[in-house]
């Protein structure tokens, strides 16, 4: 009987081990779209962007600086297998074999990009956003130095260009102008050095730098304050909340990310697979355009996590518009007149009234 009741006692506290961890291993679960973002139901502009702030903030855990060699292997991996480098267009780097290292030229290896130069932000290691995966990447160690700390922009590549691939892979490579460094030509830049990252990565680029200026929204300002005299500090960063921006990087990130939308085949998986790590989400990525509610166009529109507008699919008219049967319904199917400002529909077709 006592041997019973022993084997009973153990079994009970094996037990109760087991649901404790799981518990624990469920303080933090993996944020599900779209029920993460219900907290951001109806808020527009500003007040969108700080209730995101909220969202991504909370339950966001830290990776260890190390860790990321292993993540990269998950979250940048091509379908070759081979290394994601969205700064060089003639790596086939492997994983681990040609990671960091040193290097003379580009293609030697690979190392870990703060996409977000960490001496924006101080430059501690023990700053979460230093090991933030939504804005690492990994990228050829060699083109990576050269962009250092400049803001990103767009340029006649004058001091810098990295490669091309060539079309035949048994030869070298002849053209270059994937990446480029130079003086920024893009209005408003006041010609300051940048570098500018190929076309095909540029809205890549454009939803990352929203996301820190989201995510990091309470700290932004202090270090505009505290880093504004390091290199492309106060070229990138307002001083300010909202918009964050200066407003030549809102403009130009604005028209990266139009032009060059989310891509099914790279950030969605990414964002997916940071989000398993790092138990927070891009909402940039998860709801493509998002970024005109809270600084373009669709500033006026109430956002909905669950049944989100996408800019794309919506027709901008002014007050002016004639109608043509004379009636305009809101997204509620209340009947209202040209002061009302958002969505409406129209004939059968969905307009932003400005």
């Amino acid at each position: 009987m006592l041997m019973k009741t022993t084997q009973r006692l153990l079994t009970l506290a094996a037990a109760l081990l087991l649901t404790a961890s799981n518990l624990s291993a469920q303080e933090t679960p993996t944020p599900e779209f779209p029920s993460y973002y219900a907290a951001a139901d109806g808020k527009k502009g500003a007040e969108l962007k700080t209730a995101l702030f909220a969202i991504i903030k909370a339950g966001h855990t830290s990776n260890t600086y190390n860790s990321l060699w292993t993540h990269f292997r998950t979250t940048d991996a091509r379908a070759d297998g081979k290394v994601w480098d969205m700064y060089s267009d003639i790596t086939d780097f492997t994983f681990g074999t040609d990671q960091a290292g040193s290097y003379n030229k580009e293609g030697d290896v690979y190392n870990r990009e703060h996409s977000f130069p960490n001496s924006w932000f101080g430059g501690s290691k023990s700053h979460i956003a230093y090991s933030d995966l939504h804005h690492l990447y990994p990228t050829d160690g060699y083109v990576n130095n050269r962009r250092a700390n400049f803001a990103f922009g767009e340029n006649n590549g004058e001091s810098y260009q990295s490669w091309y691939r060539p079309a035949d892979p048994t030869k070298q490579p002849s053209e270059k102008g994937f990446s480029k460094l130079g003086t920024c030509s893009y209005p408003g830049s006041g010609g300051v050095t940048c570098f500018e990252p190929n076309d095909m990565y540029k809205g890549d680029f454009a939803r990352t730098y929203f996301y820190m200026v989201t995510r990091y929204e309470d700290e932004i300002v202090s270090w505009f304050q505290n880093y504004g005299n390091k290199e492309g500090v106060s070229e990138t960063l307002g001083g300010t909340t909202y918009p964050g921006l200066t407003q030549w990087q809102v403009n130009m990130f604005l028209a990266w990310s139009a032009k060059d939308p989310v891509s099914a085949d790279k950030e969605i998986p990414r964002n997916n697979e940071v989000a398993n790590i790092q138990k927070n989400r891009n909402p940039f990525i998860d709801y493509p355009g998002l970024e005109e509610y809270i600084w373009g166009s669709y500033m006026d529109v109430p956002f909905s996590y669950n049944n989100y507008q996408q800019p794309t699919a919506i027709t901008t008219i002014r007050t002016e518009r004639t109608m043509h049967n004379g009636v305009m319904y809101n997204m509620a199917g209340q009947v209202v007149d040209k002061s009302f400002k958002g969505l409406v529909i129209m004939n059968g077709k969905k307009y932003l009234n400005r």
